[in-house]
Formats: structure tokens, C-alpha cells, sequence
């Protein structure tokens, strides 16, 4: 296979301004500020649907590393969640709402909840993805449901079916009301 010159244009992104240049099929594109992946280009041709493309990363350097910075628990959305947790005695983070959950571990909550005819506030996580992305981060737990039980986080779905079968979880809820 002969290689080929090709002309690139410039590509402005998030990360910083990849310069024009000359280069050889493959190409490989350096972004301009810190480096932290090469994007590489192989076997482009045209088809009817437009410029097709095997992308590839590979990495700058072996201590290159990607970062993911940004926070999706705003501070806004911590002082929302913390004022949500605190004002009601029992909470639910889960997926769908207590009339209709979209998730079997979530419905199992939910019918844990009333099988213990306990009042709780649900929250459906489902409507809005920075609140599922940030409450992850505010309770330190990466899946819902999600039960917060006088202020704390108590746990996700099976640490409350275990809490119920031993009769713990209403000792817990019964100490949460009456409080």
C-alpha cells in the first residue's frame, strides 16, 4: 500500500486547536495543549453516507493518563440533595417512582418500603442524568436504588433486603420516625 500525502484542515476542539498540516496516511493528529491522546486515522474512504473512518486512540505517552475533572455534583446540587435528605426521614433514589418502578431493584425497595408501611419520599432518578451522576459522587455509591434513612445514606438494594430480613431495617426506620 503507497502512502499518500493529505492536507488537513484545521480542527478547533474542546481540548485546544489542531494545527493544518501535511502529513502521511495514517494520520495522526496531536492536540496543542498538554497532550493526553493521539488520534489516529486509518483506512479513510467516502461512501454514500460520507467520510468513513476507523478511529483509534493511542495513548501520547505511557504517563498519559485521561482526566476527567468536572464534578457532576454541583455545589447547588449537594445543598438541593442535603436539604431533600434532611427534611424527610426517608428518601429513595431510584429508577422509575414508587407507582411504577422501572427497575426490579428499586421495586423491591419499594415493596419492602410498604411492606413496613413506612412514609418515604421517592425521587426518580431517571428524569434528570446530573442528579443520577451527582448522587453518586454526594453518596459515595454507584447504583441505585439508593435509601437514605434520617439524614444517612443506609444502602442500596441488597444491603436492604438483608437489613429486612433480619429485622433490622425496622428497627432503623422505627428509630429514624421517632426521632
Amino acid at each position: 500500500m503507497a502512502l499518500r500525502s493529505v492536507k488537513t484542515p484545521t480542527l478547533v476542539t474542546p481540548a485546544g486547536v489542531v494545527s493544518s498540516s501535511t502529513v502521511n496516511k495514517p494520520q495522526s493528529f496531536r492536540f496543542a495543549s498538554k497532550p493526553t491522546a493521539t488520534l489516529a486515522i486509518h483506512n479513510r474512504h467516502l461512501s454514500i453516507y460520507g467520510i468513513n473512518s476507523n478511529l483509534k486512540l493511542k495513548p501520547a505517552s505511557s504517563a498519559a493518563k485521561f482526566r476527567c475533572s468536572a464534578s457532576a455534583l454541583t455545589p447547588q446540587l449537594r445543598d438541593t440533595l442535603e436539604k431533600l435528605v434532611n427534611s424527610n426521614k426517608v428518601v429513595l433514589f431510584m429508577k422509575g417512582t414508587r407507582d411504577f418502578p422501572m427497575c426490579g431493584f428499586s421495586n423491591t425497595v419499594v415493596q419492602i418500603l410498604k411492606n413496613l408501611n413506612v412514609p418515604f419520599e421517592d425521587v426518580n432518578i431517571l428524569e434528570n442524568e446530573m442528579l443520577r451522576q451527582g448522587l453518586k459522587e454526594y453518596s459515595n455509591w454507584p447504583t441505585f436504588p439508593q435509601l437514605y434513612i434520617g439524614g444517612e445514606f443506609f444502602g442500596g438494594c441488597d444491603i436492604t433486603l438483608e437489613a429486612f430480613q433480619s429485622g433490622e431495617l425496622q428497627e432503623v426506620v422505627e428509630r429514624a420516625i421517632c426521632s
